[in-house]
């Protein structure tokens, strides 16, 4: 059992790779498949194109020579925006599309906000997001503040590509080291520079030496440290790239494990190059001999939507009320979801293929009418997969020679043990496959066309009331398309009911939203009454009803009011199953609507291997706090698990306050697929637009000393991060896709899961004792309720870290643990540390459950005994040099200070022994003498 236990628990911690959107492979050292994408908001501007090429170009030497002639950019794909000229050298994308790019090229999160940053909010070691720049930045105008574009996209790539973090950390940028010394946050200490006020108004400038905080013993908040323009260090890349003398990542002999990092916090305190180096594509790889060719560039631009929906009317369809829920759901699609101007066809399978509708541009309501009238009316017959996808493709090539960058929508609910056969073709053809599985039964070989095309994968169950199968549809919006354009899903909500017969609820419509509002009620047996109110009361009229597909429809003209609509469905029979869904689009093209992403973090798991999900909530690129955000997680059986999404940066939640909610999933109930849906709702003055800087950026340098001298850069903007903008009540629903589990045992099984690492610690000292605050892990990580804590305490950071074990145990006899993510409290005294001169008191925490499982041990949380040596005494009163004045750097400021203090306190000493010995010569003179 205790071998059974430590394999297991080894499972546990080792996530696998996450789910990942980007097309990027791996082939022979050389990146393919890179796709930097423009945004359709930026302006035209051809320079963009060029700058992008000369920096990837740049990028790519840089990176060669930075992982030890091992990894380089082969090709890259530029996706040009439809509404920019066409130009004979664009061409259409296969499968490159926005919803697959590595890196945007897109407005800044806010105005004048032009920091590159990477979308990362997974575990240390796992792929990031996408890279963000600006339009001005890539047109090279913020390079005094971030250095070289070719450099800054090596110091993104490694966030985006292995999973590791910056080097530095802006909201601890000074911690004391074990030298007794106040040091600047950075890999490695070898960076010289000196630590300063730098204060601007106007074009005048002023510099002063920096004080000490009395709480915090650590420079004050307005300190910066700037880094002489001159170095010989050649490391590190997650620092600041744009020294000239960096052109390495840290490693094991030069890693400074002591500094507050977000790369110490997050690998636990492992060196950025051996994150990459243990990375599979390092593993993957030997070194070149030979330098690498210059990237080779593609340019796309994206056209018109082009999509083929090939639907199952198998007999297998006639079971579970399966072919009129596709109707339904489909019907929707059409109506409302798939945009104007995009080419649709179809095409129905059974054990053979039919064309039912060559490609149509939809232009009005008209088109899609004559859409709506192909869907299939009777199931019989086999299920022939690869038959409807080779249709698929007829109807295609009718109208375009080329199915590049064509969506195929496959729909089924039946196995086909011949749909392998057709995976090749599809993996040539161009094509894009989004597969809706419906029912326990869907092929699984057809993940496989998915997953080798980017396509989607989505899974409904047979419970209709989870109205799985109009979110998989509704989910189906085009990457490509203007945000502005697409179709958003505000509510999507179902019930089975029996003795009550009513269905009751309400819908906020946000100022960001309102456009093409559209209502839809299905039902199971008989239409129900349906009741629907505006924010001011007046009841909407003129339903829809379409009894054959048993759907009724209301779409909203103009915009609608903003505000909270009221619905209320009477049945008209028990066991009765109603749905409601709504639709609407963003109500002003210039002002970005609020949008949900949700995803799992990965396709497919193995038990017992822990999940996780994320839920991400945004105005354009800015988060949105203070949401309540619920996952649904439904199992190949329609069996449903309900969580709780939280951003408060315990347990899964990497970082708080980034707009990303997150929960680990273990609550496993079978094998097979299982579909994530996630309902959002803002509550009015609850839900905030955050300011902050973005994580996981470049360093902003605020200048070089350069011959002693600070030559400053223009300072950021100041911006109270605190301060959060406020918005109105709103609610949404998104899809987050189907995956797959494996291996789930119906046997018993003993406790598997350890709580969750504590990662929030923070400690305050209140005269003599010590206050401690966290968010409370669980007994299953962040589920439940952990057993007890274990403190323990050592004055230095380092063997804390290494050797939690044996460090000095507080007495937390007193202290239960809370249900998961409640806010913990404890103070303690500190009592005798044994380290001589210790200046600061380092503090761990570990959570062990029922089971005696034990958690990783906790970050470490350090509050100050005493002032440590700083640059100058903080009392000492100096004039403010100006930004020409010679200044002394770091390498030798602190040396000289010390020596000139200790030269001085001699001085005054030998001063104060002279002034002593010659008055007791004189008192001595006055004293009677006795004589011998």
């Amino acid at each position: 059992m205790g071998l059974f236990r430590s394999v297991v628990f080894l499972l546990v911690l080792q996530l696998l790779q996450g789910s990942d959107t980007s097309l990027v492979q791996l082939n022979n050292n050389g990146y393919e498949g890179v796709i930097i994408a423009i945004d359709p908001a930026v302006p035209e501007d051809g320079r963009i194109i060029e700058q992008i090429k000369d920096m990837v170009t740049a990028a790519s030497t840089y990176l060669f020579e930075a992982t030890e002639k091992r990894f380089f950019f082969k090709n890259v794909s530029i996706l040009i925006p439809e509404n920019w000229k066409e130009n004979s050298e664009y061409k259409r994308p296969k499968l490159e599309s926005y919803e697959h790019a590595d890196v945007l090229v897109a407005p800044p999160t806010l105005p004048g906000r032009d920091e590159p940053y990477t979308k990362q909010f997974t575990a240390c070691g796992e792929k990031g997001e996408y890279i963000h720049l600006t339009p001005d930045f890539v047109l090279g105008k913020s390079e005094s503040e971030y250095g070289p574009s070719g450099r800054l996209f090596v110091h993104e790539w490694a966030h985006l590509r292995w999973g590791v973090f910056d080097e530095y950390n802006e909201d601890e940028p000074y911690y004391s080291a074990t030298s007794k010394k106040i040091e600047a946050t950075r890999c490695p200490t070898g960076i010289t520079g000196i630590n300063r006020v730098y204060t601007c108004q106007g074009d005048s400038c002023v510099t002063r030496a920096c004080r000490i905080d009395s709480k915090t013993k650590l420079y004050e908040k307005d300190c910066q440290f700037f880094p002489e323009k001159d170095q010989t260090e050649k490391a590190s890349i997650m620092f600041m790239q744009g020294i000239d003398s960096v052109v390495e990542f840290c490693k094991e002999n030069n890693h400074n494990r002591e500094a507050p990092s977000l790369q110490n916090k997050m690998c636990n305190s492992r060196s950025t190059w051996d994150v990459i180096s243990n990375s599979e594509d390092f593993k993957n790889t030997t070194s070149m001999v030979a330098p690498p060719p210059p990237p080779v560039f593609s340019l796309l631009k994206i056209s018109q939507r082009i999509m083929c929906l090939v639907l199952d009317k198998s007999g297998s369809m006639a079971g579970s009320n399966r072919l009129n829920r596709m109707n339904q759901a489909a019907k929707h699609f059409l109506m409302q979801t798939i945009e104007n101007g995009s080419w649709v066809g179809m095409v129905h399978f059974d054990s053979t293929a039919y064309i039912k509708s060559k490609l149509i541009q939809i232009t009005s309501s008209n088109e899609r009418n004559k859409l709506l009238e192909s869907l299939p009316t009777a199931a019989s017959g086999g299920t022939s997969i690869c038959r409807g996808i080779k249709s698929a493709f007829q109807v295609l090539t009718g109208t375009y020679p080329q199915i590049d960058g064509s969506e195929i929508v496959l729909l089924t609910d039946g196995e086909d043990n011949t749909a392998g056969s057709c995976v090749d073709e599809v993996r040539q053809s161009g094509a894009i496959i989004h597969f809706i599985a419906l029912g326990p039964s869907a092929d699984q070989a057809v993940i496989e066309m998915s997953t080798i095309t980017g396509g989607k994968h989505k899974y409904a169950s047979d419970e209709a009331a989870n109205n799985g199968l109009i979110d998989a549809f509704a989910a189906l919006v085009s990457g490509n398309a203007d945000l502005s354009q697409q179709s958003l899903q505000l509510e999507s909500k179902g019930l089975t009911l029996n003795n009550n017969l009513w269905m009751n609820g309400t819908v906020i419509i946000d100022s960001t939203v309102g456009k093409d509002t559209f209502f839809l009620v299905t039902w199971n047996g008989q239409s129900p009454t349906i009741s629907l109110w505006d924010p001011n009361g007046k009841r909407m009229e003129n339903f829809t009803v379409d009894t054959d597909s048993k759907i009724a429809y209301l779409s909203i003209p103009g915009t609608a009011k903003v505000g909270v609509w009221t619905y209320s469905l009477q049945a008209k029979q028990n066991s009765e199953i109603l749905t409601i869904t709504v639709n609407s689009r963003a109500a002003n093209s210039s002002v970005p609507p609020i949008t949900v992403n949700a995803k799992m973090n990965k396709d497919t798991n193995s038990f017992p291997s822990p999940m996780i999900v994320y839920a991400e909530i945004l105005q354009g690129f800015v988060p949105i706090l203070g949401a309540n955000v619920t996952a649904f997680i439904e199992s190949n059986s329609g069996k449903t698990e309900v969580l709780q999404l939280l951003d408060n940066g315990a347990g899964a939640d990497s970082f708080k306050n980034d707009g990303v909610y997150s929960r680990y999933f273990t609550a496993y109930s079978e094998n097979g697929r299982y579909s994530l849906k996630v309902r959002v709702h803002g509550g009015t003055n609850a839900a905030t637009r955050s300011i902050r800087h973005p994580l996981n950026r470049a360093a902003y340098i605020p200048g070089w000393v350069v011959d002693g001298k600070i030559e400053g850069n223009p300072p950021r903007p100041k911006i109270d991060e605190d301060t959060q903008t406020p918005l109105e009540s709103f609610s949404r629903t998104a899809s987050g896709g189907a995956f797959v589990v494996s291996n789930v045992s119906n046997l018993p099984l003993p406790d598997l899961y350890p709580p969750s690492q504590i990662t929030d610690l923070e400690a305050t000292r209140d005269g003599d004792n010590i206050s401690l605050t966290w968010t409370a892990p669980g007994d299953d990580f962040d589920v439940g309720k952990a057993q007890q804590y274990i403190i323990r305490i050592n004055g230095s950071l380092l063997d804390l870290r290494d050797n939690f074990d044996d460090a000095l145990q507080v007495n937390t006899t007193d202290l239960l643990p809370k249900e998961a993510n409640s806010e913990e409290t404890f103070a303690f005294k500190p009592g005798n540390i044994s380290e001589e001169n210790a200046t600061h008191i380092f503090i761990a925490i570990q959570s062990v459950d029922k089971s005696n499982l034990t958690s990783k041990v906790s970050n470490i949380a350090q509050v100050a005994l005493f002032i440590p040596e700083a640059d100058s005494s903080p009392d000492e009163t100096q004039p403010n040099p100006s930004p020409g004045e010679n200044l002394p750097n770091s390498g030798v400021s602190i040396s000289s200070l010390v020596l000139s203090v200790v030269g001085s306190v001699a001085l005054v000493s030998i001063i104060l022994s002279t002034a002593v010995c010659i008055l007791n010569k004189k008192k001595n003179s006055r004293r009677p003498r006795t004589e011998f």
